[in-house]
């Protein structure tokens, strides 16, 4: 079973960084957040580790992170940050084999 990881601070801006020029790949209709949609993005973070999901018809801000908080407590990923009405999840792929992104490690505190 699969645990969210807690991403630190340095870690989303670099994550932000690498998804800045990704497109959507998983999007959340008029229907919400489906078993359908659920499995794309599912497969989508096996397979990119860095997923962009665009919400085309929720509009509040409020809702937005509602459905940002169920979509990590689904998929077992974390949010990395939602800008305007998409938003970015990142889940580390199981096989260390299969791994496309190396997190940056933790930095040290100035001496």
């Amino acid at each position: 079973m699969r645990k969210t990881m807690k991403l630190e601070g340095h870690q989303k801006i670099y994550l932000r960084g690498l998804g800045h020029a990704q497109n959507p790949v998983v999007h959340v209709g008029q229907k919400g957040f489906t078993g359908a949609v659920v499995k794309s993005l599912d497969e989508a973070l096996d397979i990119h580790e860095l997923v962009k999901v665009r919400f085309l018809d929720t509009k509040e801000k409020e809702d937005k992170k509602e459905l940002a908080a169920l979509i990590e407590k689904t998929c077992r990923c974390s949010l990395v940050g939602i800008i305007g009405h998409t938003a970015l999840f990142y889940r580390k792929h199981e096989d260390p084999e299969k791994r496309t992104i190396t997190l940056p490690p933790r930095r040290k505190p100035p001496k």
